[in-house]
C-alpha cells in the first residue's frame, strides 16, 4: 500500500474520531431554560461548553418559538428567564 494511503487513513481514523468525540458532548453543561413572554411560556434544554453558553442557547431557542417578529424576538432576549435548571460534570 503506497505511502499518502496509510496516511490518509489515519488522518481519516483521527478526524472521525474527533468529530464523534466532540458530538457526544463530554465535559458539557446542559440547561434547560422557560422562558414567559406575552402570556405564553417556553422551555427548551441546549448543551455548551459553560453554563453561560448554554443556558444563552436554551433561551434562544424557547424564544425563537415565543416571537413573531424582529422586535418581539429582542424584548424575549432582554427578558429574563422564569426558571433555569443546569446539570454538568
Amino acid at each position: 500500500m503506497p505511502k499518502a494511503g496509510v496516511v490518509g487513513g489515519i488522518f481519516g481514523v483521527l478526524l472521525v474520531s474527533v468529530i464523534v468525540y466532540f458530538s457526544l458532548g463530554f465535559d458539557q453543561q446542559r440547561c434547560e431554560v422557560c422562558m414567559d413572554f406575552q402570556g405564553r411560556t417556553q422551555c427548551r434544554t441546549a448543551s455548551g461548553a459553560n453554563e453561560h453558553t448554554a443556558v444563552q442557547t436554551a433561551k434562544d431557542n424557547a424564544c425563537a418559538y415565543l416571537v413573531h417578529s424582529k422586535t418581539e424576538g429582542f424584548l424575549c432576549s432582554q427578558t429574563p428567564p422564569a426558571r433555569v435548571t443546569c446539570q454538568g460534570p
